[in-house]
């Protein structure tokens, strides 16, 4: 049984995510404008990574079926609460029915390079930075900026691919990624291109943000763009080419903060 420390760090981080994500004004507005150039009502969306589910509340509101994907056992039970609409039924809860509203399934799952049990390190109070990248939490760990993160707790979960989910539930017109560290994994787990995706990046870790941009070259022709911290803003007025990303991640504007890298498919 969790100890009362755990149980209140967790309840704590969780909170924290609450507020952050869905309790900030104009948050979901911008963000629904933002995904508005990418899906169109009754379109696909992945959202590996869903954490509390903002973005899949946004993908949700414009009115596409959205797969979310989280491995944390607290975050996906909220997940399923909210949005499943299979969960919904069996605990006897309203499920929308407006046609405006996308239907979300919930999958408690990480997604790598491969299927199977993968090690999942969390940070209770800071549930955000949980991962399944044994290199990026050793980085981090020596880095400044996460100085007071701790990962006070393991498990063991079980992962899928980009392949299996799309074999599974059909071809994402868009796929949301964010899984602190392990992005080049998940696209090392795709075998076809997609229409349009997105990626974290930190600033202190643009090499990884070289080899989702190496292995999306090796599936097709992609334009890229990027947003700063939250802003869910596109930082560039044009698309960019793979090298041209890497020069904009590396100009002051985006080393000041992480963000997303977006990229489509064919010309822009």
């Amino acid at each position: 049984m969790a100890s009362l420390a755990s149980r209140l760090h967790r309840t704590w981080g969780m909170g924290r995510s609450l507020v952050v994500y869905h309790g900030i004004p104009g948050r979901q507005r911008r963000l629904r404008r933002l995904y508005r150039c990418f899906v169109k009502p009754g379109q696909l969306a992945f959202d590996l990574g869903a954490h509390v589910g903002n973005r899949t509340r946004a993908l949700r509101a414009l009115g596409c079926r959205v797969v979310a994907v989280e491995p944390q056992p607290d975050c996906a039970r909220l997940l399923r609460s909210c949005f499943d609409d299979s969960d919904r039924r069996k605990r006897g809860r309203r499920v929308h029915t407006h046609p405006a509203i996308g239907h979300v399934a919930v999958l408690e799952m990480a997604v790598g390079a491969s299927s199977g049990p993968v090690s999942l390190a969390i940070s209770e109070r800071h549930p955000t930075l949980t991962t399944t990248s044994a290199a990026w939490l050793e980085t981090r760990g020596a880095d400044p900026l996460f100085t007071r993160i701790r990962w006070n707790r393991h498990t063991t979960v079980e992962a899928t691919t980009l392949d299996l989910l799309i074999q599974r539930f059909g071809l994402p017109s868009f796929v949301k990624i964010d899984v602190e560290g392990s992005e080049s994994e998940v696209l090392a787990g795709l075998t076809q291109p997609v229409p349009g995706l997105s990626f974290e990046f930190l600033p202190s870790a643009l090499a990884d943000v070289r080899l989702c941009v190496k292995r999306l070259e090796a599936l097709g022709r992609y334009g890229y763009n990027w947003s700063s911290g939250e802003s869910y803003k596109l930082a560039s007025a044009d698309w960019l080419t793979g090298k041209e990303l890497m020069d904009a991640l590396e100009s002051a504007d985006a080393q000041r903060r992480s963000g997303d890298v977006y990229a489509v498919l064919g010309d822009r």
